[in-house]
């Protein structure tokens, strides 16, 4: 019997396999050509018996520099179980704690973005996710270019973030930037 965890297929009938199964779920999953760094480290999969995707994640941190991947998480993992490996003044990696100093002191001011992709050129829009719901809530009606990556940010860093559902209008984007 074939083991669900041996090394990922890159056949094109298994790629638009995951892309469906991404599609059904309401996620626009985009897969790069294979040369892509992004497309090489895509470690996402789909589980068949579980029905699940086990996504590559990549997590920013830009009020302490830091940056780490996770790999392998189901796809109802919220994102504050997500989040608590790192931030969680109790159950975080002490290592990983002292570097996300910051975000360890004020859990409550973390606020987490996924970049929304897109093919025309501009400053990076972003899509505000929920912290308390799943990866794969958080995902539906977006794309996703190979795999995820969050930005997670602190409540006062967040105004200078272009959100997606903000209109082009400068005085607007500030109003609505006041309103976060």
């Amino acid at each position: 019997m074939r083991d669900a965890m041996l090394p990922r297929q890159t056949t094109n009938k298994f790629l638009n396999f995951m892309k469906n199964r991404a599609r059904k779920l309401g996620i626009d999953m985009k897969l790069l050509p294979l040369g892509f760094t992004k497309r090489k480290t895509n470690s996402t999969f789909f589980h068949r018996k579980e029905q699940r995707f086990y996504w590559h994640l990549k997590l920013q941190f830009p009020q302490s520099q830091a940056e780490y991947t996770e790999k392998r998480v189901p796809d109802n993992k919220t994102l504050n179980e997500i989040l608590k490996t790192y931030i969680d003044p109790a159950e975080s990696d002490p290592t990983i704690r002292q570097r996300l100093r910051e975000y360890v002191r004020s859990p409550s001011d973390v606020k987490v973005f996924m970049v929304a992709e897109r093919k025309v050129p501009g400053p990076n829009r972003y899509y505000e996710l929920d912290s308390s719901k799943s990866l794969v809530e958080n995902l539906r009606n977006k794309t996703v270019m190979e795999y995820p990556t969050l930005y997670v940010t602190l409540k006062d860093f967040t105004k200078d973030l272009l959100l997606v559902n903000q209109g082009r209008d400068p005085s607007s984007v500030h109003q609505e930037k006041d309103n976060l």
